[in-house]
C-alpha cells in the first residue's frame, strides 16, 4: 500500500493518543476513515478534526472486548464505507504489577483489551480486506513486545502475544498470495494518556507512575503515527516507534538471554 487517497481505514482507540494522530494524518492523505472507541464523544471530536482536513469520517463506540460487537462493526463498516483497506488494532491499555501483586481480575482485563481486541478485530476484518485486493493490517504491540521487563508481566503476555500472532499472520497471507501487507508495530514511550488511565497492583501509586512515564516519554503521537505509516508503504514486518524502541529491541539481539540480565540491573537501580 504506497498510498492512502481513497482507501477505507480502520482505526481503534481512534479517540486520543496516537489513534487521533494517525486518523489526522490519514486524512490528510486522503483517506476515508472509520474511526472507534469506547467513548464516542472522544472519537466524534477526533472525526470532526479529520472531517476539516477534508476527509470523510464516521465514529463509532466499540468495546474491544465484544467479540460480537466487533464482526457488526466490521459489517457496518462496509455497509457505510465499502470493504475496508487499513485496519490498525490500536486500542490498548496499560498494567504495572509483578506477578505476585497481579489479580486475576487486572489480568483478565489487560488480556481481554489488548490480546482479544486485536485477534477480535483481525478475524472480523480479514474476509474484506483480502476481497479488497489492496490491504494491510497494523497490530500495535509494544517495545515490551520485544524485551520482557520486571513488574511488566502481563502487558508483556499481550505483547509478545500479539507479536507472535501478527508474525504468523504476514507469513499466512503470503503463502495464500493474499494481497495483505502485514506489520506488528512496538512504540516505546509516546506522550499519551495511556498511563494516566492504567491500572497498578499492590500498593503502587498510580499518579507516580504516570508522571514518571510522561517525564520519559520523548515521542509525540504526531510522530508515531508518521513512522508508523512510513513502514506500512514499505510493508515492513516489525515498525520501531521512538529510539527507546530501538534500543530495547537490538538488546535481544545482542545478547540473547543475557539481556535480562541488563534490564533487571537497571530496574534494581530505578527502584533503589
Amino acid at each position: 500500500m504506497k498510498n492512502f487517497e481513497g482507501k477505507v481505514a480502520v482505526i481503534t482507540g481512534a479517540g486520543a493518543g496516537i489513534g487521533r494522530a494517525l486518523a489526522l494524518e490519514l486524512a490528510r492523505g486522503g483517506a476515508r476513515l472509520a474511526l472507534s472507541g469506547r467513548n464516542l464523544d472522544n472519537v466524534a471530536e477526533t472525526a470532526a478534526l479529520c472531517e476539516k482536513e477534508g476527509a470523510e469520517a464516521r465514529a463509532y463506540r466499540l468495546d474491544v472486548t465484544d467479540r460480537a460487537a466487533v464482526y457488526v462493526h466490521a459489517e457496518q463498516v462496509q455497509a457505510d464505507l465499502g470493504r475496508a483497506n487499513l485496519l490498525v488494532n490500536n486500542a490498548g491499555v496499560s498494567l504495572t504489577a509483578t506477578v505476585e501483586e497481579l489479580s486475576w481480575e487486572d489480568f483478565e482485563w489487560i488480556v481481554a483489551i489488548n490480546f482479544w481486541g486485536v485477534m477480535y478485530g483481525t478475524k472480523a476484518f480479514l474476509p474484506q480486506l483480502i476481497a479488497s485486493g489492496d490491504a494491510h493490517i497494523a497490530n500495535v504491540s509494544s517495545m515490551f513486545g520485544l524485551a520482557a521487563c520486571p513488574s511488566q508481566s502481563a502487558y508483556n503476555a499481550t505483547k509478545f502475544g500479539i507479536r507472535g500472532f501478527t508474525d504468523a499472520l504476514r507469513q499466512e497471507m503470503k503463502i495464500a498470495s493474499h494481497q495483505v501487507g502485514v506489520s506488528s508495530v512496538h512504540p516505546g514511550m509516546v506522550k499519551t494518556g495511556i498511563a494516566w488511565k492504567a491500572r497498578a497492583g499492590g500498593d503502587r501509586d498510580r499518579d507516580a507512575l504516570a508522571a514518571n512515564f510522561d517525564r520519559l516519554a520523548k515521542t509525540t503521537p504526531e510522530a508515531a503515527a508518521k513512522t508508523m505509516l512510513k513502514g506500512i508503504r514499505k510493508d515492513k514486518a516489525q515498525i520501531l516507534i521512538g529510539p527507546d524502541a530501538h534500543l530495547i529491541a537490538l538488546l535481544p539481539r545482542l545478547f540473547g538471554p543475557g539481556y535480562q540480565k541488563i534490564i533487571t540491573a537497571q530496574m534494581k537501580k530505578e527502584v533503589a
